[in-house]
């Protein structure tokens, strides 16, 4: 019966939190390493992009629970994803027009683009705290809870309640259902396939007939649905805040650094490895432990290797490491 209660307590405060919050890592950093394979920059406006699609969404949902609109048990704001999308596409495409382009044709370095995503950042950044401010905002309504820890004691009859919490199984099934797509559009499609070679080899692709710039509209496109999407199931799951986009940078980055930058597959796989690691080294044992243990081997402390407020650390710490010992990362992608 203890062993059960260790693997509840286990999956209630570490294996589902880690799932969740590894599913809204990959879709970002599928974002920045597809930017980074065909665009061929590190877009450090990412975090700041993923605030103001999360923040059209937010405001969407306003708009639709004042109208009386709502999908149920299910969070309203699924109704105002497409609207969330739409917005940050316009956003991104003016910016890649009006910004990227220039540079795009003057052939310029990739720390250049850097430089330019920064000042980019900072403006998206003001543009969405001018809007909706810089406090926390929630948006969520419907069921909380698939299954509350409460039920879960009261069906099981075990100590340990196991809290599944509607935003985490949306959070998987979306990541899951958006992958699947995204590997079929890249696999399948005419221009999925185009950007593939754009990406292996831009010249050649240049010499086959295939338009630069169509490729460039379309990875736009993708990026700004994946980042929306990727944005609301976090702010859904945990709570919107425009600095915690920010925040979200490093652990994106390093997702994508961990997987191997260009390697879609990579960045799914750096998602879940940054997720679990964060959430596995800020967890206190002591209650697993206990569980697992002989009564007179239980630990006084919290067994915490490190507190919760240092989390991004742990992402800074992967990224040092792996930067040091296999810049392609686990999938190798390009190197940095």
């Amino acid at each position: 019966m203890d062993f059960l209660n260790a693997i509840v307590a286990l999956s209630n405060f570490v294996i589902i939190p880690a799932m969740a919050y590894g599913s809204q890592l990959a879709l970002g950093a599928l974002g920045v390493t597809l930017i980074y394979g065909i665009l061929r920059f590190s877009n450090f406006a990412h975090g700041d992009t993923m605030a103001f699609g999360t923040m059209i969404v937010i405001l969407f949902t306003w708009l639709f629970q004042s109208w009386g609109i709502s999908l149920g048990p299910l969070p309203t704001a699924l109704l105002a994803i497409p609207f969330g999308i739409a917005g940050t596409a316009a956003l991104v495409l003016l910016t890649d027009r009006g910004v990227y382009r220039f540079y795009r044709g003057q052939k310029a370095k990739p720390v250049v683009y850097v430089i330019v995503s920064i000042g980019v950042m900072f403006i998206y950044n003001g543009l969405t705290r001018f809007i909706l401010g810089a406090d926390d905002q929630r948006f969520a309504d419907g069921e909380r809870f698939i299954i509350s820890a409460r039920e879960f004691k009261n069906l099981t009859g075990l100590d340990e309640g196991l809290g599944l919490k509607t935003t985490q199984g949306l959070t998987v099934v979306t990541a899951v259902i958006v992958v699947a797509l995204l590997f079929w559009f890249l696999n399948r499609t005419r221009t999925g396939k185009s950007m593939r070679a754009y990406s292996d080899n831009e010249d050649l692709a240049l010499l086959s007939g295939i338009n630069p710039e169509r490729v460039v509209m379309v990875t736009w496109l993708i990026v700004a649905a994946l980042i929306t999407i990727a944005g609301t199931l976090y702010g859904l799951d945990k709570s919107y805040k425009p600095f915690t986009y920010f925040q979200l940078l490093l652990p994106i980055f390093a997702a994508a650094i961990v997987g191997g930058l260009g390697s879609p597959l990579g960045a799914i796989a750096g998602g879940f490895v940054i997720a679990f690691s964060e959430v596995a080294i800020t967890y206190a044992w002591k209650k697993v432990l206990t569980y697992m243990m002989p009564e007179s081997l239980e630990p006084s402390g919290l067994v915490q290797l490190m507190a919760t407020e240092y989390k991004f650390a742990v992402s800074f710490m992967i990224l040092v490491v792996v930067l040091l010992f296999k810049p392609t990362g686990l999938f190798k992608g390009k190197s940095v």
